[in-house]
């Protein structure tokens, strides 16, 4: 199959096309022939090898890199019976393990495959599975009711702007701080009740106008000076959600207390998500979308401004 390897970690120029062998389909396995993979700011420093040896298994060369993707099922294993061959699904995979969806194919274990709802395009959901699941993850370790006051730090981000509409699906009051004027469009357009650009508001003030009493949580998907400075804002009984990886972490602790968490990519995550779909006007914004032969472009761009997320065309 037609795939994007690496070699050795390193730069954007270790990214090459190579024919490689398909994946081997396990007996509890579901293989994917991917339409659209999900390019992300992850792929970047494990593709320079900060992930080498992080989840305790050796990295294997050729490496193919790709942690979200959307497609039809091409076969399954003999115990898989909820699958059809040509059903669209989605994923999130590992790659260090099984490589990703960097290639025509991927095989990932049935319990992390999911049918894609039949409004959204298989573009969007291509881009969606770990930022959409880590959202909804941090919002089920808030615990907020209906109401109740919720900062998105990083909302015109991946995580962040699944997040808005997750939160405001569920009656959160959302204080959306993005980036740009673009990322505080696309945060209001999305439902957020007010939404601030943190690179030119004092965001503390506004979300203590938001807030007068404080803030009842804060899921953080961007790390820094103004996020951190930005926490004094949540009420010291309040919760702080903070996925891991989202660097960097803060240097002086906040008051509320702060939980480091990794999304839940089971099937029973990816149900009462697609419900969710099914019942809303949930939407992925790509902001690009980028032929499989230009993923050093894509891996560029994701140094540039952009809000959403950015993909890979592969099949």
């Amino acid at each position: 199959m037609d795939a994007i390897v690496l070699d050795r970690f390193g730069g954007v120029d270790e990214l090459s096309p190579r024919r490689i062998p398909l994946p081997e389909i396990g007996d509890d396995d579901v293989l994917i022939r991917v339409e659209f993979a999900g390019v992300a700011s992850w792929d970047a420093v494990e593709r320079e090898g900060d992930y080498d040896d992080a989840f305790g298994v050796a990295s294997a060369f050729p490496y193919v890199l790709g942690w979200d993707a959307a497609g039809t099922v091409a076969a399954v294993g003999r115990n898989v019976t909820r699958f059809d061959v040509g059903e669209r699904v989605y994923a999130a995979t590992m790659p260090v393990r099984r490589g990703g969806f960097y290639a025509a194919y991927g095989v990932v274990e049935a319990e992390f495959v999911a049918r894609v709802p039949d409004r959204m395009p298989t573009e969007q959901a291509g881009a969606m599975a770990w930022d959409s699941l880590t959202a909804l993850s941090g919002l089920d370790l808030l615990g907020l009711r209906p109401d109740e006051t919720l900062m998105v730090f990083g909302a015109g981000g991946g995580i962040g702007h699944m997040a808005v509409q997750l939160a405001r699906h569920s009656g959160i009051r959302v204080l959306a701080v993005a980036s740009g004027d673009d990322g505080v469009a696309l945060a209001r357009r999305l439902g957020a009740d007010d939404a601030i650009d943190g690179r030119k508001v004092d965001v503390l003030a506004a979300a203590l106008e938001f807030a007068p009493g404080g803030l009842d949580a804060a899921l953080v998907t961007a790390g820094g000076e103004t996020a951190e400075r930005s926490l004094r804002a949540i009420k010291s009984s309040g919760r702080i959600a903070w996925p891991n990886g989202v660097r960097p972490v803060p240097v002086t602790p906040p008051g509320a207390t702060v939980s480091y968490y990794d999304g839940d990519r089971s099937r029973t995550a990816t149900d009462r998500l697609n419900a969710i779909i099914e019942a809303s006007s949930f939407e992925v914004h790509v902001a690009r979308t980028f032929p499989m032969e230009r993923v050093k472009d894509a891996h560029r761009a994701l140094n540039d401004h952009y809000v959403g997320k950015l993909a890979l065309k592969v099949g």
